[in-house]
């Protein structure tokens, strides 16, 4: 006998050993087998009830709504000069792997545009100014610095080194698990000629594998190309630069070369460096210390 239930149909088959004494206990009848009525509602089709029960009294059913809510991100990355040509790039990664993603940067948001930006908390802030920043850390489980910058060679030592320097021993104070720092090749001859810009970077280096010798990775690239953004022009640096990393990251031995061999290192592209500086931020297993440029290329083409 078929008996419907909210649109369900129950088979009922009558399995019991006819040999088989009853139970003790009152056994059902399809007389007063309960169902579900299209209203939500629970009655009998019959008298016969259980005794000290009345199951004929309707009986509101309360159906539970279910809401699919996608659970919070566990990890939340900050990322120092979010709003420059590196950063951007680096939030924009970041925020596809589905992190919470805020920024730290003397301008705050600045003139940064399109949907992702909508989905960066924005701090602004001076790493050399350590109350203008002191609760942008709350929270935070990893770092990644692309904070870096040119001038005279005491401004590019508090840029490249200070402010730096200031992020790693505050990340570190507050438990932050891991951060990734966005340092650069070593050119030989140029770091005579800015000089404060790699005595700097040098010094954050040190700093970082002090703080955290197994959550600390340095990232070297050389020449960074890609869409450069500078206010409303946008400047097309793949046009030189991929061209360039196709020929010379197979001229590694001239990287050997006196003098001039640091000149044959191949430019990496801003979306190889964002993609390796998340994975260094997140990954556990990524093996903490230095990174160079065909390092940043290899680590970059891994899935």
């Amino acid at each position: 006998m078929a008996i419907p239930l909210v649109g369900t149909v129950v088979n009922l088959i009558d399995t019991a050993d006819k040999s088989t004494p009853p139970l003790s206990s009152p056994t059902l009848t399809p007389s007063s087998i309960a169902c579900l009525s299209t209203k939500g509602r629970l009655f009998s089709t019959g008298s016969d009830h259980i005794p000290g029960k009345n199951i004929e009294e309707p009986v509101k059913v309360e159906e539970a709504e279910t809401v699919n809510v996608l659970p919070p991100p566990s990890e939340k990355l900050l990322v120092l000069g979010g709003n420059g040509f590196v950063g951007s790039h680096v939030c924009r990664e970041a925020l596809e792997h589905g992190l919470s993603v805020s920024s730290l940067s003397r301008s705050g948001r600045s003139s940064v545009h399109g949907a992702w930006a909508d989905q960066v908390i924005w701090h602004q802030g001076n790493l050399l100014v350590p109350e203008t920043w002191k609760d942008v850390l709350n929270g935070v489980t990893s770092v990644i610095s692309c904070v870096g910058g040119f001038g005279s060679n005491s401004y590019m030592y508090k840029i490249n080194g200070t402010a730096n320097i200031n992020a790693i021993r505050a990340a570190a104070e507050q438990g932050v698990k891991r951060f990734v720092y966005i340092s650069a090749a070593d050119f030989s001859i140029a770091n005579f000629i800015l000089q404060g810009y790699y005595e700097g970077k040098k010094a954050a280096e040190v700093e970082l594998m002090s703080k955290f010798p197994y959550g600390g990775v340095i990232l070297r690239p050389g020449f960074i190309y890609g869409t450069r953004q500078v206010g409303s022009v946008k400047l097309p640096l793949g046009v030189i630069g991929s061209p360039m990393a196709m020929i010379l990251q197979h001229a590694k031995p001239l990287n050997r070369v006196p003098l001039i061999g640091p000149l044959f290192l191949p430019p990496v592209n801003v979306t190889s460096v964002a993609k390796v500086a998340v994975r260094g931020s997140t990954d556990p297993a990524f093996p903490p210390g230095a990174v160079d440029v065909y390092g940043i290329m290899r680590f970059a083409q891994q899935n």
